[in-house]
């Protein structure tokens, strides 16, 4: 009789897996509505990834009028950084904690607080303390949570890799009209836009976006999550996932492969002005063919190699062409060269990035994917955070080419690395 009961309960657990997700007090979404939330959550995404690199495109040269060398400048990416840094796991904790909507909309207001103060910056201290609210300025690590939460592990990558289309969107539009408005209606013009964009996306997610998104069924333990803390800022609960098998190891292959280029494209405004002599307008041309470049391979590229090769192959693969970028940034004399290099570097930088995030979601319960994104997303940040510093002393002082020889440096050894142990992870699987 017990025998019985037993594989009764289990046949209605698979039962409950197998359905799809119903609305539970507003807890979970269910499947006809995951589709149209994702693509909502692309639309906004590229709203305000545009507003972002409106402001991208106009900060340098609103440094410059005040003031500030390549030095000043590095310092204020620092401060970014920093802020960008901290707030990332916080963010994820307060995802987890509060559901997508509360997070992207905290995201998406603390956007329009920031183009205001920029709006505002007739001097260096303000222009500083107009990145105070840059340290709840999520919108892409929270579009990420969304479709990791609306998405099965199988077709994450894919999905994951159309936000590049976003990100595309978001460079190919915000970089040339943030430079065509400040040309023509001012520097500081852009800001407003920027703040409306962001407003308008605040209201969308408030309306269309379910306040959580992770799946949860009523009753059952096992879809809960195993954090000891409900604290947003619990710090203990944070080191627990980068105490788990692999994870300090992804995060750090993932800074290190991206950070030589990472500088570089951190300084990029700044090189762009005096290394290739590009005004505002040329240089958000630039910036909108990489958008094009990320969109078709985040968008196209990344989910067929993802369903052809393994994770493994791949990120071992994009480290080994991150190597070439750095041998041919050490040649690079001009925007020619440039735009033929950055391909191979969108497709590395890419790839590296999608891969690695897969890696940390499917380590970590799904309780925790929130975090575990915020986590990743820091990483940037943190480029941001000593890129800047690093970046504009090696540019004084060495020039353009430095940035090539320590990719070339940083990635060999990785390459090495990630090599060394594809071979004892065989010779494991023959003994």
């Amino acid at each position: 009789m017990n025998e019985e009961i037993h594989l009764k309960r289990e046949h209605q657990r698979l039962e409950l897996r197998e359905q799809p997700l119903e609305m539970d007090d507003n807890r979970s979404v269910n499947m006809t509505s995951r589709q149209r939330v994702i693509r909502i959550t692309y639309l906004i995404t590229a709203v305000d990834l545009t507003c972002m690199f409106m402001q991208f495109g106009i900060v340098p040269y609103l440094a410059t009028n005040l003031g500030l060398d390549a030095v000043g400048f590095g310092y204020l990416q620092t401060v970014f950084g920093v802020l960008q840094l901290l707030g990332g796991p916080i963010f994820g904790r307060f995802a987890d904690q509060f559901g997508a909507r509360a997070a992207l909309t905290l995201s998406f207001v603390a956007g329009c607080l920031y183009f205001f103060l920029l709006s505002l910056s007739t001097s260096v201290p303000r222009l500083f303390l107009s990145r105070i609210p840059c340290i709840f300025m999520h919108g892409l690590p929270g579009a990420q949570m969304v479709i990791t939460d609306l998405t099965a592990p199988d077709k994450r990558a894919d999905a994951l890799g159309k936000l590049g289309l976003c990100f595309g969107i978001g460079i190919i539009i915000g970089s040339s009209l943030g430079g065509a408005l400040a040309t023509k209606f001012g520097i500081y013009f852009p800001c407003y836009i920027a703040m409306t964009g962001s407003l308008i996306c605040a209201v969308i997610a408030l309306i269309f976006i379910p306040a959580h998104t992770k799946p949860q069924i009523k009753g059952h333990a096992e879809s809960q999550s195993i954090s000891q803390s409900r604290s947003v800022f619990s710090l203990k609960e944070i080191m627990r996932l980068l105490k788990l098998p692999g994870i300090m190891e992804t995060l750090l292959i993932k800074l290190l492969s991206g950070l030589p280029s990472g500088m570089f494209l951190i300084m990029f405004s700044i090189i762009s002005i005096n290394f290739f002599g590009l005004d505002a307008a040329q240089a958000g041309y630039v910036m909108s063919y990489v958008g094009v470049l990320q969109m078709v391979v985040q968008g196209v590229v990344i989910g067929r190699l993802t369903s052809r090769y393994t994770e493994q192959t791949l990120l071992t693969f994009s480290v080994f062409v991150l190597c070439g970028v750095g041998i041919a940034m050490v040649l690079m004399t001009n925007v020619l060269h440039y735009c033929i290099i950055v391909l191979p570097m969108v497709f590395s930088f890419s790839t590296v990035g999608i891969i690695t995030d897969m890696i940390l979601t499917k380590s970590v319960p799904a309780s925790d994917t929130g975090t575990m994104l915020g986590i990743s997303a820091s990483v940037m940040p943190l480029t941001r955070t000593i890129g800047p510093t690093i970046g504009g002393v090696l540019y004084r002082r060495f020039g353009v080419s430095s940035f090539g020889y320590l990719n070339l440096a940083v990635n060999a050894f990785l390459f090495f690395y990630l090599l060394k142990k594809r071979i004892l992870q065989k010779e494991r699987k023959v003994q």
